[in-house]
Parts: structure tokens; sequence; C-alpha cells
């Protein structure tokens, strides 16, 4: 990990393992943080946040950084058992009292997983239901054409 800043001291053992493993995965690939944006749809500062251990990547940002890497199956699963582990035990930053939270209500948490997908994880949604109308308007035109060149054949012979 010749070319990385030092992680900072207080981060706890989860993370910084974390953290080392995510950057030689990014390093396997070898991608410069610009292309692994371009690959992820994360941006480049997202990853410096990440790989820094100044902020837990969202995990779908891990499943596209195991993907671009090859990794699949049970290798892909230890990077998310990983990411587990080091969300749980990365340290929250310091909240600012909010004046217009009520009195006893909760703490946000400070750390959220990113529900935005990139376009290639969205899951395949059923296509919009289209009007049965349409089919029966469809037959009852293919029936009166039908009628129009049969009337018309009719007459020629006639």
């Amino acid at each position: 990990m010749g070319g990385w800043q030092p992680l900072p001291e207080e981060l706890p053992a989860e993370v910084r393992h974390f953290v080392e493993q995510l950057r030689l995965l990014k390093d396997d690939t070898g991608l410069s943080l610009v292309a692994l944006g371009a690959r992820t749809a994360y941006s480049k500062s997202s990853w410096q946040r990440y790989l820094n251990g100044v902020q837990p990547p969202p995990r779908q940002a891990v499943v596209a950084l195991c993907r671009v890497a090859g990794l699949a199956g049970a290798d892909a699963e230890r990077h998310a058992v990983r990411w587990e582990l080091a969300v749980e035990a990365w340290p929250r930053p310091a909240t600012v009292p909010d004046p217009d939270r009520p009195p006893g209500a909760a703490e946000p948490e400070g750390y959220e997983d990113d529900p935005t997908l990139p376009w290639w994880d969205r899951p395949e949604q059923d296509p919009a239901p289209r009007p049965h109308h349409r089919l029966l308007l469809y037959a009852v035109l293919l029936l009166l054409a039908l009628l129009l060149v049969t009337l018309v054949g009719a007459v020629a012979l006639g």
C-alpha cells in the first residue's frame, strides 16, 4: 500500500482492516480513483473519503468495487461481512444539537447505507401494464380491413 496516506490512529481495528482490504482491492484493479469512479458511479472524492478512512462507504460502493475487481461469490461476500463489521465499529461524527428537534427525540444516526443504486444494480421492474382496450381496437380494425377486402373482392368478381 505504498501510495496511501496513513490511516487515522483512532480508527478501530475492524475499520482499519476493512479499509486496508478495500485499498488492496482497489490497487488490484489497476484503476485510478477517477477511473474507479467512472466504473462504479461513486465519485473520485467519495472513493478518497472511503479509502482514507474518513467516511464509511455505502454497501453498494463495496459491491461495485468487488464487481470491478472481478470478485464474486464467497470472495465478494467476505468484503460484505467486513463492511458490516466496520460500519458497526466506525466512529460516529460528533452531532450538533438541533434546536428544532423536540425534547427527548432520538439523535439521528451518523451514517446510513446509501439507498442510491447505480442503474446496473437496480432490480428489474415490471413494465407498465398496457391497457387491454388497445388490443381490442387492433382486433376490430383488422376485422374491418378483412371485411373491406372481402367486399371489394366480391364487387370486383360480380
